[in-house]
């Protein structure tokens, strides 16, 4: 499959550090997470992280549309949870584990997309989250082909 990492680490990012920006959206998973519990749907989960992001500061997207191409054709599209400031896209699990499947949703959303920073939060019985790092340099065969997904405009 893809070049896929999982890194808790931090990265430069379009010029940018990650670091904070990981650090603000996690803050903001734990005071969800603490505050609703576990239990609600992930729709609920979204809103609440929204609202929580955006009190923080932050450009939160939620539900965003991403088309995926395929050899110049628009094949399809999927919805991300989040995209905070435009750089991070956050999937979003109420479930009582991840599992591998969720995590290859969010790789196949990075590989789709110019997105590189991807985190997985599930608000399950203990809080769970993997932070993948997909990047651009690693989609330049999709880049040379002009297939990539620019995310950066609607």
């Amino acid at each position: 499959m893809g070049q896929e990492t999982e890194d808790s680490g931090t990265q430069q990012v379009n010029g940018a550090n990650d670091g904070s920006l990981t650090h603000a959206i996690l803050g903001s998973f734990f005071d969800v997470y603490n505050e609703l519990g576990t239990g609600f749907l992930e729709s609920v989960y979204r809103r609440a992280m929204a609202e929580v992001l955006t009190e923080r500061g932050l450009c939160v997207e939620q539900e965003r549309s991403v088309h995926v191409h395929f050899r110049g054709a628009i094949i399809g599209r999927f919805l991300a949870d989040l995209v905070v400031e435009r750089q991070v896209v956050v999937e979003l699990k109420a479930v009582r584990s991840l599992l591998p499947e969720h995590q290859a949703q969010l790789i196949n959303y990075l590989r789709a997309s110019t997105f590189e920073i991807g985190l997985l939060l599930n608000f399950g019985r203990t809080p769970e989250l993997k932070r993948l790092v997909y990047s651009n340099e690693r989609k330049r065969p999709l880049r040379r082909t002009g297939q990539a997904v620019d995310l950066t405009s609607k």
